[in-house]
Parts: structure tokens; sequence; C-alpha cells
């Protein structure tokens, strides 16, 4: 698949040119120019952060429609535990479920559940671990794609185990309903990562994800189907461990490993991944890094605020007693539909030159014209930083000027040049001396 397909994208109707989202992206994907944002495709990770901030709603996720569950002739749903968090405590997980199926959809198979089974998966992994080097979760695609951009030193210590949200469709198609023909496999997705985890897929060749839908598209409707509800069948099969991966320290806790340690927060990932590729991070086995807020429950795709969602997923999942009928186990030879078929190659960067010895004469221009920038970082220019201004000014795709400081000293200086040039008379001519 291309590398440039992403499901953030940019209402420039809505957008007011504010430069909230330049400030905010880890990857320094976002410039304003003429005053309206545009998202470098290299660079962008769908993490939604710049959905989350943007105060006119100009960033959307492009997630799938309902309509698509038409062209399958048997649908499942995956819906991610997140979606249990956005309904108020009297709303049971059951309940939830058949609201879900009640959409449309044939069956329900949780990703909760998927969690759980990658859950002992990750055990096992780590009874046998012997490098001395912390591994990294990939159940967050957006973390993975940072590394992938920012730390590719990095990427080796991922964990090479596919996302619950992907395990699960593989194990629909694969183990549960493997006679059904022309099966359409739907996630109910948080966050926009997920969405792009399916349309560009990293470390598979292809995802089993047919279509994903937004939770935040499809609550309203939902709410009326749950409110509504007559009987209620018994869908939940996952354990609370799986429920909790829904909610930061949820997988590092359901591991039951002593040398976990979890992040969330995409600013705090930064920092953490920044020390870990500079060998500061010592004597872990194991980081959750979870891009939102408090894990998916702060998703840019939700509508329950973070710390509520949080609140309920702890709650609902203490409530959550053995299914009457669970799926047979794994077979040992499906279990490699666990794990990734392809590798994660570092991302390549914008190119400043395809001839290497330009691109290292426009590299030392880029260092001088960052000396010569005030180093505020102020966005201002329309680039998050100083330094990122000057590679577009390399790159012919903004000017020196676009500073303000530099805009200024400009002004000031052409100011006083008028002005001694206004004091300046030139010597009056034999004619106008005898008026």
């Amino acid at each position: 698949m291309s590398a440039k397909i992403h499901s953030v994208v940019l209402d420039k109707e809505k957008c007011m040119g504010c430069t909230n989202c330049i400030a905010h992206c880890p990857t320094e994907a976002i410039r304003v120019r003429h005053g309206k944002a545009y998202i470098i495709e290299e660079r962008c990770i769908d993490c939604g952060e710049c959905i989350r901030v943007c105060p006119h709603h100009a960033k959307k996720a492009q997630a799938d429609s309902l309509d698509l569950l038409g062209k399958f002739d048997f649908t499942v749903a995956i819906p991610a535990p997140t979606l249990y968090g956005q309904f108020k405590d009297p709303y049971s997980i059951d309940m939830i479920l058949t609201a879900v199926k009640a959409l449309g959809f044939d069956e329900i198979f949780e990703a909760a559940e998927a969690a759980d089974i990658v859950t002992d998966e990750l055990k096992k992994l780590l009874k046998s671990k012997e490098e001395n080097v912390p591994w990294i979760s990939s159940s967050c695609p957006a973390v993975v794609r940072l590394i992938q951009t920012r730390y590719p030193a990095l990427l080796d210590q991922i964990v090479r185990i596919e996302s619950p949200m992907e395990i699960a469709a593989r194990l629909v198609k694969k183990t549960v309903y493997p006679d059904k023909k022309n099966i359409g496999v739907f996630f109910i997705s948080p966050c926009p990562a997920k969405i792009t985890a399916v349309k560009n897929p990293l470390g598979s060749t292809d995802s089993c994800v047919d279509g994903v839908l937004a939770i935040n598209d499809i609550f309203t409707l939902l709410h009326t189907k749950v409110s509504g509800l007559g009987k209620v069948e018994k869908l939940g099969r996952a354990s609370s461990r799986g429920v909790s991966w829904a909610r930061s320290e949820g997988e590092s806790h359901s591991v039951e490993w002593p040398e976990t340690v979890a992040v969330d927060g995409i600013d705090n990932i930064l920092k953490f991944l920044e020390e870990l590729e500079n060998g500061k991070i010592k004597h872990v086995d194991f980081i959750e890094a979870m891009a939102c807020p408090g894990g998916c429950v702060g998703g840019a795709l939700t509508v329950e605020n973070p710390y509520i969602c949080k609140a309920r997923i702890i709650r609902k999942a203490g409530k959550i007693e053995p299914p009457a009928e669970s799926r047979e186990p794994l077979k040992q030879e499906h279990e490699s539909l666990l794990y990734m078929n392809a590798d994660i190659p570092p991302r390549e960067g914008m190119k400043l030159d395809p001839d290497f010895r330009k691109a290292l004469e426009k590299m030392a221009v880029i260092e001088e014209i960052t000396a010569s920038l005030p180093g505020l970082d102020c966005g201002s220019c329309g680039a998050p930083t100083c330094r990122a201004l000057a590679e577009d000014i390399v790159t012919d795709t903004a000017r020196k000027n676009d500073c303000i400081f530099v805009l200024r000293d400009e002004i000031r200086n052409l100011t006083e040049s008028l002005a001694e040039l206004g004091s300046w008379m030139p010597p009056l001519l034999p004619d106008e001396e005898k008026k």
C-alpha cells in the first residue's frame, strides 16, 4: 500500500490558520502558509493530536460508514474496549455489545478478547526474554509510527506481536468463521491511528480488517439502540484483563511482570523515548506506550471525558464474570496469526536533494539560517520551530521574513533608510534657483 495513505485530513474551509496544531504535532508534520494549515504526509503519524487541539474542528479523521456493511454477506464487529467506557455504569458490556450487533452486524468479537490472547503470549515471551533491553509494546500504532519516524534506532525493541484489533480480525476470518464467504470485519475505533493501521499497515503485508468505524460517528445511533433494548444477549467473552487494555497501565498490569513501565500522552512518550534512545532508561523489561492521554480512553474519536471513561472501564472490568461458554483455545498451528509478517523499516524523512552532496550543502545552509533566526520557536512564522523554518526556506516553501522578528528588523531598516533618504535634498536646478 502507498505510504501516503492517512486518516487525518484537513478541512480548509474551517481552518483559521491559528497555529495550535503546529505547536502540538509530535513530528513537525504541520505548517501554516497563506492563512491555512497543511499536513506534510511524509511526517504525519496520524496520532490525532491536531484533531484534539484544533478549536475550529478543521482536522478530522476519514473513517468508514455503516453503509459499507451492505457490501458483505456476513459481518462481524470488533469493538475496542474503550467503547464500554463511553456509556454510564447502568449500561453493561453485554447491553453495549447487543446494541452494536443491532447496528446491522451478524456477530461480535471483542478486541478485548484478543487482548487476553496477547496477554498470555506476552507472558510467555517475557519469561523467555534474554536481551537486556526494554521491549516496547506494539499495541499503539501511533507510537510504532512515531518510533519509525523519530527514533528508528528503537525499532528492533518493538514486540512483533500484532495489535489486538488485527489479531481479532485474523481469528474471525481464519479460525472462528473460516467457512463464511464474503465476510466483512469492522473495527470500532477510538483513534485515527487505527484507521491508518488498516489502510496502510506496518509490520504486516495487509490487514484482515475491512472497515473502521469511529466511535464518535456512531455514538448517537448506538446510544439510541442501547437505551431501547429489549432482550440482552450474552456476548461478552473478554476478561477484566482484556477490557483494562483500554486505559493506561492496563496492558502492563495484565502481563503481571515486575519490571514494566506504562507511559501515556504523546509529550510524555517523546521525552521517555528520547531518554530510552540515549540509554538512560535501565532495569525495565517491558514498556507500555499509548499516545493518547490516559490510554485509548483519551482517543481523539471518543465522546466521553477520558478520566470519566477510565473510571467506568475500571468499574465495568471489576464486574466481569467468566463467560459461561468459552471459545476453543488457540491451536498451535494458528499461533502464527498473533505475529507480524513483515519488517518495520525506518521511515524516510523529507529529502533535501536527490544528490547527496547537494543535500549536505543544503544542510549546512539550514544550520546557518537557524543560527541567524531568534531561536524562540514561537510558531508565528507557520513552522513549529526556527530550525523547521530554516528547512522550509531551503526547500523553497517559506521565506526568511516569514519570521516576524526578521520582518520587523527589515521594516525598521527600511524605515531608517527612507528617513535618511528623505532628509537628503538634491541640488536645485538653475531655473528653480531663480524662483
